[in-house]
Protein backbone atom coordinates (compact mmCIF):
# COMPACT_ATOMS: atom_id res chain seq x y z
CA UNK A 1 0.00 0.00 0.00
CA UNK A 2 1.70 3.74 -1.19
CA UNK A 3 1.26 6.05 2.11
CA UNK A 4 1.65 9.24 1.51
CA UNK A 5 4.52 11.74 3.06
CA UNK A 6 3.42 15.21 3.60
CA UNK A 7 6.06 17.60 3.30
CA UNK A 8 6.37 20.79 4.83
CA UNK A 9 9.60 22.88 3.18
CA UNK A 10 11.46 25.45 5.26
CA UNK A 11 13.48 27.36 2.66
CA UNK A 12 12.73 28.41 -0.82
CA UNK A 13 16.36 28.87 -1.91
CA UNK A 14 19.05 26.74 -3.65
CA UNK A 15 18.75 23.87 -1.40
CA UNK A 16 15.16 24.27 -1.09
CA UNK A 17 15.39 23.53 -4.72
CA UNK A 18 17.78 20.78 -4.29
CA UNK A 19 15.26 19.00 -2.05
CA UNK A 20 11.81 19.46 -3.73
CA UNK A 21 13.03 17.91 -6.71
CA UNK A 22 14.60 14.80 -4.61
CA UNK A 23 11.31 14.25 -3.43
CA UNK A 24 9.19 14.40 -6.48
CA UNK A 25 12.24 12.27 -8.17
CA UNK A 26 13.07 9.34 -5.33
CA UNK A 27 9.48 7.41 -6.08
CA UNK A 28 10.49 7.37 -9.59
CA UNK A 29 13.64 5.89 -9.27
CA UNK A 30 13.53 4.14 -6.19
CA UNK A 31 11.14 1.32 -4.65
CA UNK A 32 9.32 2.39 -1.77
CA UNK A 33 6.03 2.83 0.57
CA UNK A 34 5.84 6.50 0.11
CA UNK A 35 4.92 8.77 -2.27
CA UNK A 36 6.00 12.34 -0.59
CA UNK A 37 3.51 15.38 -1.38
CA UNK A 38 4.69 18.75 -1.16
CA UNK A 39 2.16 20.31 0.91
CA UNK A 40 3.51 23.21 2.34
CA UNK A 41 6.51 25.92 1.65
CA UNK A 42 8.08 28.20 4.20
CA UNK A 43 9.70 31.92 3.11
CA UNK A 44 10.16 34.82 4.77
CA UNK A 45 7.27 37.69 4.51
CA UNK A 46 9.56 39.91 2.91
CA UNK A 47 10.68 36.95 0.20
CA UNK A 48 6.90 36.44 -0.56
CA UNK A 49 7.56 36.69 -4.21
CA UNK A 50 10.52 34.58 -4.28
CA UNK A 51 7.88 32.08 -2.37
CA UNK A 52 5.08 32.54 -4.71
CA UNK A 53 7.18 31.53 -7.41
CA UNK A 54 9.03 28.57 -5.96
CA UNK A 55 5.80 27.30 -4.50
CA UNK A 56 4.22 27.35 -7.92
CA UNK A 57 7.28 25.84 -9.73
CA UNK A 58 7.12 22.58 -7.83
CA UNK A 59 3.71 22.06 -6.92
CA UNK A 60 3.08 23.06 -3.54
CA UNK A 61 -0.05 23.16 -2.36
CA UNK A 62 0.22 26.01 -0.08
CA UNK A 63 2.84 28.54 1.54
CA UNK A 64 3.60 29.93 4.72
CA UNK A 65 5.25 33.04 6.02
CA UNK A 66 5.42 31.56 9.58
CA UNK A 67 7.37 28.41 9.87
CA UNK A 68 5.59 27.27 13.41
CA UNK A 69 2.81 26.92 11.66
CA UNK A 70 4.09 24.90 8.78
CA UNK A 71 5.13 22.77 12.05
CA UNK A 72 2.31 22.65 13.78
CA UNK A 73 0.29 22.11 11.10
CA UNK A 74 -1.84 18.09 11.51
CA UNK A 75 -1.62 17.89 7.30
CA UNK A 76 2.44 17.96 7.73
CA UNK A 77 4.34 14.73 8.37
CA UNK A 78 7.61 15.73 7.78
CA UNK A 79 9.60 19.11 8.30
CA UNK A 80 12.67 19.83 5.63
CA UNK A 81 14.81 22.03 7.24
CA UNK A 82 16.55 24.31 4.42
CA UNK A 83 16.57 27.47 6.32
CA UNK A 84 19.63 29.20 7.45
CA UNK A 85 21.78 27.80 10.33
CA UNK A 86 21.08 30.27 12.69
CA UNK A 87 16.74 29.00 12.14
CA UNK A 88 17.72 25.13 12.60
CA UNK A 89 17.71 24.85 16.43
CA UNK A 90 14.56 26.44 16.98
CA UNK A 91 13.22 24.66 13.86
CA UNK A 92 14.19 21.29 15.02
CA UNK A 93 13.23 21.62 18.64
CA UNK A 94 9.44 22.84 18.21
CA UNK A 95 9.33 20.06 15.01
CA UNK A 96 10.54 17.12 17.51
CA UNK A 97 8.14 18.12 19.98
CA UNK A 98 5.41 18.09 17.58
CA UNK A 99 6.07 14.74 16.56
CA UNK A 100 7.22 15.75 13.21
CA UNK A 101 10.42 13.50 10.65
CA UNK A 102 12.50 15.70 10.36
CA UNK A 103 15.27 16.53 7.59
CA UNK A 104 17.48 19.08 8.46
CA UNK A 105 20.50 20.47 6.14
CA UNK A 106 24.04 20.34 6.92
CA UNK A 107 26.09 22.43 9.36
CA UNK A 108 23.68 21.05 12.00
CA UNK A 109 23.67 24.06 14.15
CA UNK A 110 25.47 27.30 15.06
CA UNK A 111 27.65 25.23 17.48
CA UNK A 112 27.78 22.15 19.38
CA UNK A 113 25.75 23.20 22.64
CA UNK A 114 22.62 23.91 20.39
CA UNK A 115 23.31 20.87 18.60
CA UNK A 116 23.09 19.05 21.45
CA UNK A 117 19.64 20.31 22.75
CA UNK A 118 18.39 19.76 19.13
CA UNK A 119 19.77 15.93 19.50
CA UNK A 120 18.18 15.62 22.67
CA UNK A 121 15.10 16.82 21.88
CA UNK A 122 14.73 14.60 18.52
CA UNK A 123 15.36 11.55 20.75
CA UNK A 124 13.06 12.27 23.57
CA UNK A 125 10.42 12.53 20.96
CA UNK A 126 11.88 9.29 19.29
CA UNK A 127 11.15 11.13 15.89
CA UNK A 128 12.80 9.87 12.62
CA UNK A 129 15.89 12.32 11.54
CA UNK A 130 18.44 12.92 8.98
CA UNK A 131 20.67 15.77 7.88
CA UNK A 132 21.71 16.03 4.85
CA UNK A 133 25.26 15.15 4.34
CA UNK A 134 24.51 14.69 0.90
CA UNK A 135 27.81 13.90 -0.38
CA UNK A 136 28.04 10.35 1.24
CA UNK A 137 25.24 9.41 -1.42
CA UNK A 138 27.87 9.87 -4.41
CA UNK A 139 28.17 6.52 -6.13
CA UNK A 140 31.77 7.47 -6.38
CA UNK A 141 32.14 8.27 -2.68
CA UNK A 142 30.19 5.54 -1.53
CA UNK A 143 32.58 2.84 -3.97
CA UNK A 144 35.34 4.84 -1.97
CA UNK A 145 34.24 3.57 1.51
CA UNK A 146 33.03 0.46 -0.11
CA UNK A 147 36.57 -0.39 -0.97
CA UNK A 148 38.24 0.81 2.43
CA UNK A 149 35.47 -1.68 4.59
CA UNK A 150 37.19 -4.41 1.94
CA UNK A 151 40.82 -3.48 2.59
CA UNK A 152 42.07 -2.67 -0.08
CA UNK A 153 43.52 0.75 1.52
CA UNK A 154 45.17 -1.51 4.47
CA UNK A 155 46.41 0.77 7.13
CA UNK A 156 45.53 4.25 7.11
CA UNK A 157 48.93 6.39 6.98
CA UNK A 158 47.50 9.74 5.56
CA UNK A 159 44.31 11.51 4.73
CA UNK A 160 44.21 14.70 2.89
CA UNK A 161 40.94 17.00 2.13
CA UNK A 162 40.54 19.88 -0.07
CA UNK A 163 37.61 22.21 -1.16
CA UNK A 164 37.61 25.56 -2.55
CA UNK A 165 35.21 27.85 -4.55
CA UNK A 166 35.48 31.31 -6.07
CA UNK A 167 32.66 32.84 -5.59
CA UNK A 168 33.13 35.51 -3.33
CA UNK A 169 37.05 37.35 -4.68
CA UNK A 170 35.64 39.98 -5.80
CA UNK A 171 35.26 42.99 -2.36
CA UNK A 172 32.12 44.43 -4.75
CA UNK A 173 29.79 40.56 -3.35
CA UNK A 174 27.64 41.93 -0.42
CA UNK A 175 27.23 39.86 2.13
CA UNK A 176 23.70 38.63 3.92
CA UNK A 177 20.30 38.58 2.23
CA UNK A 178 18.65 35.24 0.69
CA UNK A 179 21.23 35.06 -1.83
CA UNK A 180 24.82 35.33 0.33
CA UNK A 181 23.46 34.96 4.20
CA UNK A 182 26.21 32.09 4.19
CA UNK A 183 28.58 35.54 4.36
CA UNK A 184 26.89 37.12 7.39
CA UNK A 185 28.20 35.27 11.19
CA UNK A 186 24.88 36.12 12.70
CA UNK A 187 22.84 33.90 10.23
CA UNK A 188 25.47 31.15 9.00
CA UNK A 189 27.40 30.71 12.50
CA UNK A 190 30.83 30.52 10.18
CA UNK A 191 32.46 30.71 6.79
CA UNK A 192 33.98 28.02 4.83
CA UNK A 193 34.14 26.20 8.50
CA UNK A 194 30.22 24.98 8.80
CA UNK A 195 29.66 25.53 4.81
CA UNK A 196 31.98 23.42 3.43
CA UNK A 197 34.70 21.56 5.72
CA UNK A 198 31.74 20.35 7.83
CA UNK A 199 31.11 18.15 4.10
CA UNK A 200 34.72 17.10 4.47
CA UNK A 201 34.96 16.38 8.39
CA UNK A 202 31.69 14.31 7.99
CA UNK A 203 32.94 12.52 4.80
CA UNK A 204 36.72 12.19 6.38
CA UNK A 205 35.14 10.66 9.88
CA UNK A 206 32.93 8.43 7.71
CA UNK A 207 36.27 7.03 5.41
CA UNK A 208 38.53 7.00 7.94
CA UNK A 209 37.50 7.42 11.91
CA UNK A 210 37.55 9.61 14.17
CA UNK A 211 39.39 12.82 14.23
CA UNK A 212 41.08 13.80 17.91
CA UNK A 213 42.86 16.61 17.78
CA UNK A 214 42.92 19.69 15.24
CA UNK A 215 45.18 22.66 14.76
CA UNK A 216 44.11 25.31 12.49
CA UNK A 217 44.08 29.00 10.99
CA UNK A 218 41.55 31.19 9.44
CA UNK A 219 41.75 33.56 7.30
CA UNK A 220 39.23 36.63 6.12
CA UNK A 221 40.64 38.61 3.37
CA UNK A 222 37.87 40.86 2.94
CA UNK A 223 37.34 42.71 5.88
CA UNK A 224 34.31 44.99 5.07
CA UNK A 225 31.29 44.32 2.47
CA UNK A 226 28.24 45.88 1.86
CA UNK A 227 25.18 44.29 3.95
CA UNK A 228 22.36 43.38 0.79
CA UNK A 229 19.41 44.18 3.60
CA UNK A 230 20.52 47.26 5.37
CA UNK A 231 23.03 48.59 2.24
CA UNK A 232 25.50 49.48 5.21
CA UNK A 233 28.91 48.59 5.05
CA UNK A 234 29.53 46.32 7.80
CA UNK A 235 32.64 44.06 9.19
CA UNK A 236 32.94 40.56 7.65
CA UNK A 237 32.91 38.34 10.42
CA UNK A 238 33.08 34.81 8.87
CA UNK A 239 36.38 32.63 7.65
CA UNK A 240 36.57 32.84 3.60
CA UNK A 241 39.08 30.43 4.13
CA UNK A 242 40.81 27.68 6.86
CA UNK A 243 43.56 25.16 6.93
CA UNK A 244 43.78 22.93 9.80
CA UNK A 245 45.51 19.45 10.63
CA UNK A 246 44.34 16.56 12.21
CA UNK A 247 45.41 13.51 14.03
CA UNK A 248 42.84 10.51 13.70
CA UNK A 249 42.20 8.33 16.10
CA UNK A 250 43.73 5.15 14.37
CA UNK A 251 47.11 6.76 14.03
CA UNK A 252 46.34 8.58 10.55
CA UNK A 253 47.62 12.21 10.12
CA UNK A 254 45.14 14.48 7.35
CA UNK A 255 45.42 18.01 6.02
CA UNK A 256 42.47 20.02 5.14
CA UNK A 257 41.61 23.49 3.49
CA UNK A 258 39.27 25.46 2.21
CA UNK A 259 38.88 28.92 0.75
CA UNK A 260 36.15 30.94 -1.35
CA UNK A 261 39.16 32.63 -2.61
CA UNK A 262 40.66 29.90 -5.34
CA UNK A 263 40.32 31.11 -9.01
CA UNK A 264 38.73 29.16 -11.36
CA UNK A 265 37.59 26.11 -8.65
CA UNK A 266 33.99 26.48 -8.44
CA UNK A 267 32.95 23.46 -6.38
CA UNK A 268 36.26 21.67 -5.82
CA UNK A 269 35.81 19.13 -3.14
CA UNK A 270 38.85 16.64 -3.25
CA UNK A 271 40.27 13.96 -0.89
CA UNK A 272 42.54 11.35 -1.00
CA UNK A 273 43.70 8.46 1.46
CA UNK A 274 47.04 6.65 1.63
CA UNK A 275 47.69 3.55 2.99
CA UNK A 276 49.89 0.37 2.94
CA UNK A 277 48.04 -1.68 0.49
CA UNK A 278 46.73 1.77 -1.64
CA UNK A 279 45.33 4.85 -2.14
CA UNK A 280 41.92 6.27 -3.44
CA UNK A 281 41.57 9.76 -4.82
CA UNK A 282 37.71 11.87 -5.79
CA UNK A 283 37.32 15.01 -7.10
CA UNK A 284 33.69 15.97 -7.34
CA UNK A 285 34.02 18.11 -10.19
CA UNK A 286 34.37 15.01 -12.08
CA UNK A 287 31.82 12.76 -9.52
CA UNK A 288 31.58 9.57 -11.99
CA UNK A 289 35.33 9.28 -11.66
CA UNK A 290 37.14 7.52 -8.63
CA UNK A 291 41.13 6.89 -8.72
CA UNK A 292 42.64 3.85 -7.25
CA UNK A 293 46.44 2.69 -6.79
CA UNK A 294 46.15 -0.68 -5.87
CA UNK A 295 49.36 -2.10 -4.66
CA UNK A 296 48.46 -5.55 -2.82
CA UNK A 297 45.10 -7.24 -2.28
CA UNK A 298 43.61 -7.87 1.06
CA UNK A 299 44.72 -11.33 0.75
CA UNK A 300 48.36 -10.09 0.78
CA UNK A 301 48.91 -10.99 -2.70
CA UNK A 302 50.97 -8.35 -4.46
CA UNK A 303 49.86 -6.69 -7.59
CA UNK A 304 52.76 -7.63 -10.53
CA UNK A 305 55.27 -4.43 -10.65
CA UNK A 306 54.50 -3.74 -14.50
CA UNK A 307 50.94 -3.47 -13.70
CA UNK A 308 50.82 -1.28 -10.42
CA UNK A 309 49.45 2.65 -11.26
CA UNK A 310 46.49 4.46 -10.71
CA UNK A 311 43.30 3.65 -12.62
CA UNK A 312 40.45 5.39 -13.13
CA UNK A 313 37.10 3.57 -12.47
CA UNK A 314 34.27 4.56 -14.21
CA UNK A 315 31.25 4.54 -11.85
CA UNK A 316 28.46 3.57 -13.75
CA UNK A 317 28.26 0.29 -13.32
CA UNK A 318 25.14 -1.43 -12.13
CA UNK A 319 27.55 -3.20 -9.22
CA UNK A 320 28.81 0.51 -7.81
CA UNK A 321 26.94 1.85 -5.45
CA UNK A 322 23.41 3.10 -6.33
CA UNK A 323 24.09 2.66 -9.99
CA UNK A 324 21.14 0.11 -10.51
CA UNK A 325 18.39 2.16 -10.07
CA UNK A 326 19.57 4.97 -12.64
CA UNK A 327 20.85 4.63 -16.29
CA UNK A 328 22.97 1.94 -18.02
CA UNK A 329 26.63 1.65 -17.77
CA UNK A 330 28.55 4.72 -19.13
CA UNK A 331 25.50 6.91 -18.28
CA UNK A 332 26.57 9.53 -15.67
CA UNK A 333 24.04 11.03 -13.04
CA UNK A 334 25.18 14.35 -11.26
CA UNK A 335 24.92 16.43 -7.94
CA UNK A 336 20.98 16.31 -7.71
CA UNK A 337 20.82 12.51 -7.88
CA UNK A 338 22.83 12.48 -4.45
CA UNK A 339 20.13 14.38 -2.64
CA UNK A 340 17.41 11.48 -4.58
CA UNK A 341 19.86 8.96 -2.89
CA UNK A 342 19.74 10.34 0.10
CA UNK A 343 16.05 10.42 0.68
CA UNK A 344 15.77 6.68 -0.96
CA UNK A 345 17.59 5.76 1.76
CA UNK A 346 15.86 7.91 4.52
CA UNK A 347 12.38 6.26 3.32
CA UNK A 348 13.99 2.59 3.55
CA UNK A 349 14.80 3.21 6.99
CA UNK A 350 11.22 4.25 7.84
CA UNK A 351 10.08 1.39 6.31
CA UNK A 352 12.30 -0.96 8.64
CA UNK A 353 15.50 -0.54 6.44
CA UNK A 354 19.08 -0.24 7.91
CA UNK A 355 18.98 3.12 10.25
CA UNK A 356 19.78 6.19 8.41
CA UNK A 357 23.27 8.05 8.75
CA UNK A 358 24.13 10.78 9.10
CA UNK A 359 21.32 11.28 11.79
CA UNK A 360 21.47 14.52 14.14
CA UNK A 361 23.42 12.36 17.15
CA UNK A 362 26.55 11.69 14.30
CA UNK A 363 26.28 15.09 12.78
CA UNK A 364 26.69 16.70 16.15
CA UNK A 365 29.86 14.96 16.00
CA UNK A 366 31.30 17.00 13.46
CA UNK A 367 29.59 20.28 15.04
CA UNK A 368 31.79 19.37 17.83
CA UNK A 369 34.99 19.44 15.20
CA UNK A 370 34.19 22.04 13.83
CA UNK A 371 33.41 23.96 17.27
CA UNK A 372 37.42 22.88 17.51
CA UNK A 373 38.80 23.95 14.12
CA UNK A 374 37.31 27.89 15.18
CA UNK A 375 38.55 27.31 18.54
CA UNK A 376 41.89 26.10 17.84
CA UNK A 377 42.15 29.01 14.42
CA UNK A 378 41.25 31.81 17.72
CA UNK A 379 43.74 30.36 19.71
CA UNK A 380 46.54 28.87 17.69
CA UNK A 381 46.92 25.92 20.14
CA UNK A 382 45.82 21.99 19.38
CA UNK A 383 42.47 20.99 20.31
CA UNK A 384 41.12 17.74 21.15
CA UNK A 385 37.86 16.64 20.40
CA UNK A 386 35.54 15.61 22.98
CA UNK A 387 33.69 12.31 22.97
Amino acid sequence: MVKELRIGMLGCGFMGKAHSNAWLQVPHFFPTQYRPVLKACYGRQEDRKQLEEFAARWGYESIETDWRKVVQRPDIDLVDVCVPNHMHHDVVIAAAEAGKIIVCEKPLALNAKEGEEMVAAVEKAGVPNMVSFNYRRVPAIALFKQLIDEGRVGRVFHYRATYNQDYTISAKVPQGGLALWRLDARVAGSGVTGDLLAHSIDTAEWLNGPIKAVAAHTETFVKERVHAETGQVEKVTIDDACMFLAIFANGSIGTFESTRYARGRKNYNTFEINGDRGSIYFDLENPHILEFFRYEDPDGRRVESHITGWQKIHVTQSEHPYMKHWWVPGCTIGYEHTFINSFADFLASLEGGPKFQPDLHSALRTQRVCDAVLESARTHQWVEIPE
